[in-house]
């Protein structure tokens, strides 16, 4: 049994795990890993692509090829900009290298928690709706904050679980709940801090609709092995969603029925 479609943008999706492409020991490596994850969407920095010694060392042919020969669509980021005016400009310079009107928006607000800058952040979303991307916006659990993002025109936001690449999961699961509920109907995905296959069970347990994630594998002792798990624990968490959860509470209640029946019959 597999959780049920879903879509971003329009673009339908079964698979619920997003895979970022940096630090693999290797493209082969990172071939395997999006194999093994089966996932649909990979992001790739625009500043690593563009940068010193990327086409020499063979990263973005590598990229390339395993999007490629897998299936999946690619979603370029704007990871490392401080600034609206640097992430609008390395957007549109990822529209030309990679044709495509997806775009992961970040804007980074603080060195040490690799925090997103809510005003750059929107002040960028703005502009690049008005010019025809489709964003996904790096954004905190706040909900005023991402419901301006919702206003400007993303259709699609990407709330961070704990700063990038610190693998603490889901720091505040009780604003993500919140942001969850209050935004029914809008793709929600995970993006950042998760470290382990439980992380992600729990991401989709309060009914995320997919997570996002490179460290936990790519920095893995097998990134291969640890690609296979967080697909299972995404499915998992899916369908534990999808199913009903019980709700939880302080007190015990009994599971066998008291009154000699072993089911409660019509």
């Amino acid at each position: 049994m597999t959780p049920t479609p879903w879509s971003a943008y329009d673009h339908p999706l079964r698979s619920r795990l997003l895979l970022g492409t940096a630090g693999y020991p290797s493209p082969e490596v990172l071939g395997q890993a999006i194999a093994a994850s089966g996932t649909q969407v990979v992001t790739v920095g625009l500043k690593r692509s563009l940068g010193a010694g990327a086409a020499d060392n063979g990263f973005i042919a590598g990229v390339r090829a395993a999007v490629r020969d897998h299936g999946a669509r690619l979603l370029p980021n704007t990871a490392g900009c401080r600034s609206a005016r640097e992430a609008i400009t390395l957007a549109q310079l990822a529209r030309e290298l990679y044709d495509t009107r997806w775009i992961k928006l970040e804007v980074i607000g603080d060195e040490l928690t690799l925090q997103p800058d809510p005003w750059e952040t929107l002040t960028a979303a703005e502009a690049l709706v008005r010019d025809g991307f489709e964003v996904f916006p790096y954004c905190t659990e706040d909900l005023v904050s991402c419901r301006r993002l919702l206003d400007v025109g993303c259709r699609v936001l990407m709330p961070w679980g704990a700063p990038i690449g610190s693998g603490q999961g889901l720091i505040n699961p009780w604003a993500l709940r919140t942001l969850r509920a209050r935004l029914p109907d809008v793709p929600l995905i995970v993006d950042a801090g998760i470290g382990a296959p439980s992380h992600a069970v729990q991401a989709l347990e309060l009914g995320f609709d997919a997570v996002l994630l490179n460290s936990a594998v790519a920095k893995a002792g097998d990134p291969v092995r640890m690609a296979a798990a967080m697909a299972q624990a995404v499915a998992a968490g899916r369908l534990g969603w999808e199913a009903g959860l019980i709700a939880t509470q302080d007190l015990a209640s009994a599971s066998t029925p008291v009154d000699g029946r072993p089911f409660v019959l019509p």
